[in-house]
């Protein structure tokens, strides 16, 4: 064995141990929320011990965070990175949309990021902060893929990115609430609100005046 695998290996071997960590963790946070999530409750799942856990993460607080950003890491790699593989515009944004309900679907005990902003949204100070800017560079990157829809031709010019960004955001979250106790019907309606949503916008459809609040 060289020096440099010499010192490969316990390094890769820490990073699979982290990695089951964060996962152990992400799981635990979508169960109970990050602040359920402790360095003694971690050790106890993983069959480890504190001390070993501790190897790992230097503090409870930077336990939670790295658990939320192994999650965002998930996402982004389950449903923003195939969708980026689709071409730009429509296509793209029906597979973001897509991919998204398949994630929430595919995490049945709950939406560590929806847990996260709900848990945060009243507590000022560095996780919160962590959180906004997640949830920030989530909206970013919607109102950017509805933007590059209406650059190609497939939405309406005029069409607002926030606006449609939000639409999406809502419907999603709907999903989650409707999967509770309309669990056989939740993804068919949320496909058909997703499909209507973008049949609303898309370019070659009747323009419509907005309608006037009273």
């Amino acid at each position: 064995m060289t020096p440099s695998a010499a010192i490969a290996t316990p390094t890769a071997k820490g990073a699979s141990t982290r990695g089951m960590l964060l996962e152990r963790a992400c799981g635990m946070a979508a169960r109970v929320g990050l602040e359920g999530v402790t360095i003694g409750e971690l050790a106890s799942a993983a069959g480890m011990s504190k001390s070993g856990v501790f190897a790992h993460f230097g503090s409870r607080e930077d336990l939670v965070r790295q658990t939320l950003d192994w999650a965002a890491g998930q996402f982004i790699a389950e449903v923003m990175a195939p969708s980026l593989k689709r071409p730009r515009g429509l296509p793209r944004l029906q597979a973001i949309a897509e991919a998204w309900i398949g994630w929430i679907a595919g995490h049945p005990d709950g939406c560590v990021f929806l847990g996260a902003a709900m848990e945060y949204d009243g507590r000022p100070g560095p996780m919160r902060d962590h959180v906004v800017r997640m949830l920030e560079s989530w909206r970013a990157a919607l109102e950017r893929a509805v933007a590059l829809a209406v650059e190609q031709g497939h939405l309406r010019a005029g069409t607002d990115p926030a606006l449609v960004a939000f639409q999406l955001q809502a419907l999603m979250q709907g999903l989650h609430h409707a999967r509770l106790h309309q669990p056989q019907a939740a993804q068919d309606l949320v496909r058909r609100a997703v499909a209507d949503l973008f049949d609303r916008y898309r370019a070659d459809a009747v323009a419509s005046s907005p309608r006037t609040s009273r």
